[in-house]
């Protein structure tokens, strides 16, 4: 008969409590977005239930429970004093600042949509075959992007492109780019934007993502992109100066076909930057929360998109540098090194 430590079981039921209060918790947070409520608490000093429902239409009793929801949490500030509420300027960039690296809006966006369609997740696992990309609700591809975005506002531009040998130069005299699997075209439009003597194609397979990004460059006022609805292994032109993925080629059912593509289609010495997750090269190595978390995103969007495609690899979302750079071999590379990181990325710089 099994011997139970009760001591370990308490440890246990006690992370459990409370890995389901941070759940609740991400859903309130991103109740409070939708609706608003972070953005009418941020600047505005203490305010009551009923003044915050007034400045933001809301019902005072869900506005009642939603606060001591987020309040227990810590996401705002509770003033028992005179039972009111505010929001701390730190609060305020995790919660309500749109573009900032801190905000994580995004990122609750993305799990829901998640748990939105739970059943086909569940189906999926089950059954063991992949599930596309387009297959899940719109939430996943905007909460993609608004995570995503803000890292690469703050490094892309600044910090990466730089690390790179060359590269900068080329992409201030003018130069041909290729940024495969763009998704909405945030990373697009950001080299647009700072390389204005460069053109710069943005390709994806998933046409309605391209229908997005089209519009945002417009919104952008960028005229040196152009928008392409097409595989990472049979994307048109040559000759490209630079080519870059960013956090997508994990995603993709036949990676080494991909980056074998992109060797053909680059100018002789022309450059390959590959962004992906921060992984070490073996499991034991990512069991921590940043770990935890890039691999329950993997089991239910990556590593099926990969199953549902040609060949489908299922490299995962946290490959690691290792595993990463033998697929770059198998597609024909030599050169392979880790030029930058942060907290969330590793940044490869790749050449012939």
């Amino acid at each position: 008969m099994e011997t139970i430590d009760e001591t370990q079981l308490n440890e246990l039921v006690g992370k459990v409590i409370g890995d389901v209060a941070g759940a609740l918790s991400m859903f309130m947070a991103y109740l409070g977005d939708q609706a608003g409520v972070f953005k009418a608490l941020d600047g505005a000093g203490q305010m009551s239930v009923g003044q915050l429902a007034e400045k933001t239409g809301l019902n005072a009793k869900y506005l009642h429970e939603w606060l001591g929801s987020v309040c227990a949490a810590g996401y705002v500030t509770h003033h028992p004093q005179d039972e009111t509420f505010s929001l701390s300027p730190e609060q305020a960039l995790v919660f309500t600042r749109e573009g900032q690296p801190a905000c994580m809006q995004g990122f609750f966006q993305l799990v829901v949509s998640q748990f939105a369609e739970h059943e086909k997740a569940t189906e999926t696992f089950i059954s063991g075959q992949g599930r596309p990309w387009g297959d899940h609700p719109a939430c996943l591809f905007c909460g993609t992007d608004r995570f995503f975005r803000p890292g690469y506002q703050a490094n892309l531009i600044d910090n990466w492109i730089p690390a790179l040998d060359g590269v900068e130069e080329k992409l201030r005299s003018g130069a041909k780019i290729a940024d495969i699997g763009c998704g909405h075209g945030s990373s697009t439009i950001l080299l647009a934007q700072a390389f204005p003597n460069s053109t710069i194609r943005g390709i994806d397979y998933h046409a309605p993502s391209i229908e997005e990004a089209r519009k945002k460059a417009a919104e952008a006022g960028v005229t040196n992109v152009e928008f392409e609805v097409a595989k990472a292994q049979d994307f048109s032109g040559e000759g490209y100066d630079f080519a870059c993925i960013f956090d997508a080629l994990h995603d993709m059912g036949d990676p080494v076909g991909a980056a074998r593509h992109i060797r053909e289609t680059l100018a002789p010495d022309g450059t390959f930057m590959l962004v992906e997750p921060l992984a070490g090269d073996t499991m034991a190595d990512n069991m921590h929360p940043l770990g935890q978390i890039f691999y329950a995103a993997s089991c239910t969007i990556c590593t099926p998109n990969s199953l549902s495609q040609e060949v489908g690899l299922g490299l995962g979302a946290q490959a690691g540098e290792k595993r990463l750079t033998e697929v770059c071999h198998e597609a024909g590379f030599k050169n392979v090194r880790r030029v930058a990181e942060t907290a969330t990325n590793m940044v490869l710089g790749i050449t012939a």
